[in-house]
């Protein structure tokens, strides 16, 4: 399996037992939903590695307690602290409407109310107070927020992000 087939999940930030035990801090709104995992994959010297899990349950509230079949002790459970967690994008929730993953618009085209057609998806910015969409026009870099006010519509089918972006945004970068 390789990183770009799959979502980051979390990271192993510490022990919990001298058994082995893990707790994985989970990037995500609904912690529930990985509750009753049967295995993730763990960033392992360049890349991804299977480890499969005997039990879980959260603990507190975005805390996964995991305990991986064949780490039994504090040695192997301190060999995986920092270590990533990912799983396959076939496990991601399907999102409706405007909702979306930034990995799933990128290469959509991005139309603007009043601009028209203004270039393609190339990232997303998400370290920063606001997300932003990187759109590439004509090898210039244009910078949108992400927000309700400016996403229209994420037409998945044809792979079109409509937006209404403020007065005066798209003149700044063109």
């Amino acid at each position: 399996m390789q990183k770009e087939d799959c979502f980051y999940l979390g990271k192993i930030v510490s022990k919990h037992s001298y058994k082995g035990e893990v707790l994985i801090k989970l990037d995500t709104d609904q912690p529930e939903l990985y509750d009753n995992m049967e295995s993730v994959f763990v960033a392992l010297n360049h890349g991804l590695v299977p480890f499969f899990i005997e039990r879980s349950r959260l603990h507190k509230t975005s805390l996964l307690r995991v305990q991986f079949e064949g780490v039994g002790d504090e040695a192997t459970a301190d060999s995986l602290l920092g270590k990533e967690i990912f799983l396959p994008l076939t496990l991601l929730p399907k999102l409706s409407g405007n909702k979306f993953y930034f990995h799933e618009v990128i290469g959509y085209s991005v139309q603007d109310e009043v601009h028209g057609h203004i270039g393609k998806i190339t990232g997303v910015i998400d370290t920063t107070a606001q997300a932003l969409l990187e759109v590439d026009f004509e090898s210039k870099e244009i910078l949108i927020p992400i927000t309700d006010a400016i996403i229209k519509l994420v037409d998945r089918e044809n792979k079109i992000v409509k937006v209404t972006t403020p007065d005066g945004l798209i003149d700044i970068y063109l």
